[in-house]
């Protein structure tokens, strides 16, 4: 696992690209006599591994893209390398699930338990756009359940509704002129670029709380000058809820038919990606949290402790938990488990995990691969996710999926009942 993680993380690779960080992580599962096909769903670093056969079938969901402009040295100072980077740390995520499936075939082989184990490589999870097209063909419908995780400041079962999105294009079309002698030839793409935005902030206070829209320029190429005619934007649109997303992103695209009519452009909307929210189940969290508490979380080295006191100082991290001697030590920078929560906590990120777990039982866990506070998508992250502390995090998660899915095998009346609550939902 080690190894493995090591390796993704020296060879940081984007959404759709991931060739050798997922070659790497098919080699070891097929050194644990997992047999490894390649093209799911049609993605060339997309793989499914199997080994075992009959019921149940137990599914792990393995991620390994990195995050454009993130490469960061394993130091406690920000010192970026221009490249890609595992900011949000997949190159642990896949890892973890990888070695949760060989835990749980070797206790399934010793016990000679009948059941499939499957590790899906499941590319571009930060463009949201893998798990959303294996699903929709159908990958994961003979699952009897989903596991994942994801590497957080936290160890805890993510009982989290992580948010519905939807990711839109927006391009405007108008006609170039010369912006000092001829501006009444000109119609503006660049202005019909703003008056969109500016109906978007004005529609922000007609939204439910939870709804969320936020947008980037991504052309406004050409001189002052001469009229622009061409302009585009990118919208992510969420909330908690599905339908509450796509009223708003309905709205949305009026804002931009409107700016459109009120300049004399054409707008052309693309819908790059889309997902529905997450659909937790409580059946799923219990078990695993019953496991999680019975697994020591990690301990933590002198110098492992100076390295998170460092990082936090350099990245401003907001991590004074503790007080007297535990102020400077473990408590202040990594926790123990935490509870598991009465009830679902909305989660103001997404992921594709969420549409798999309206087609099969899907639970996800936590676990503390960086020291408090450390936000993904953030150098900080990528330090962390390269060094020991990470790889600790890394450790404890694999150890506590493959103990909850072991409990599922072994209990098939749990699965029963967490397929009964998923389809009540």
């Amino acid at each position: 696992m080690k190894d493995t993680a090591d390796d993704i993380f020296r060879h940081p690779e984007l959404s759709l690209e991931e060739k050798q960080s997922s070659r790497k992580l098919a080699e070891f599962l097929e050194s644990e006599d997992f047999s490894v096909q390649w093209g799911t769903a049609g993605f060339e670093t997309a793989f499914t591994a199997q080994w075992g056969k009959g019921k149940p079938v137990i599914g792990f969901l393995a991620e390994y893209d990195a995050l454009p402009g993130l490469g960061q040295a394993c130091v406690p100072k920000q010192q970026p390398d221009g490249k890609a980077g595992h900011g949000c740390g997949h190159n642990l995520l896949g890892a973890a699930c990888a070695g949760a499936a060989c835990e749980l075939k070797d206790r399934m082989s010793h016990e000679r338990l009948q059941g499939t184990i499957r590790v899906y490589g499941c590319p571009a999870e930060e463009i949201v756009v893998g798990k959303i097209r294996m699903n929709e063909q159908g990958v994961f419908d003979d699952l009897s359940v989903a596991v994942t995780w994801h590497p957080f400041d936290r160890n805890r079962v993510s009982y989290d509704i992580w948010q519905a999105q939807d990711i839109k294009n927006y391009r405007f079309y108008g006609t170039a002129a010369h912006a000092s002698k001829h501006p009444e030839m000109g119609r503006s793409a660049l202005d019909a670029a703003e008056l969109m935005n500016v109906g978007v902030n004005y529609l922000r206070e007609h939204v439910s709380d939870d709804v969320r829209m936020h947008y980037t320029y991504t052309n406004t190429d050409g001189p002052a000058n001469i009229v622009p005619p061409f302009a585009a934007t990118s919208y992510f649109i969420r909330s908690n809820k599905w339908e509450r997303t796509q009223d708003a992103s309905r709205r949305v695209d009026d804002c931009a038919r409107g700016a459109a009519l009120m300049t004399g452009t054409k707008v052309e909307i693309e819908r790059v990606t889309c997902n529905r929210e997450m659909k937790v189940n409580r059946t799923l969290a219990e078990i695993f949290y019953e496991e999680m508490k019975k697994i020591p979380v990690p301990d933590y080295t002198e110098e492992e402790l100076r390295f998170a006191a460092e990082i936090s100082e350099a990245a401003g991290l907001d991590n004074a938990a503790g007080t007297g001697k535990n102020r400077a030590g473990k408590d202040r920078y990594f926790g123990g488990l935490e509870p598991l929560e009465d009830e679902p906590v909305p989660l103001s990120i997404g992921t594709d995990v969420s549409d798999v777990s309206h087609t099969v039982p899907t639970v996800m866990l936590s676990a503390a691969c960086m020291c408090k506070g450390t936000p993904l998508h953030h150098w900080a992250a990528t330090a962390q996710a390269g060094m020991s502390i990470g790889q600790k995090g890394m450790f404890y998660a694999a150890e506590c999926m493959a103990a909850g899915a072991y409990r599922l095998v072994t209990e098939p009346g749990s699965l029963t009942k967490a397929w009964s609550e998923m389809q009540s939902q």
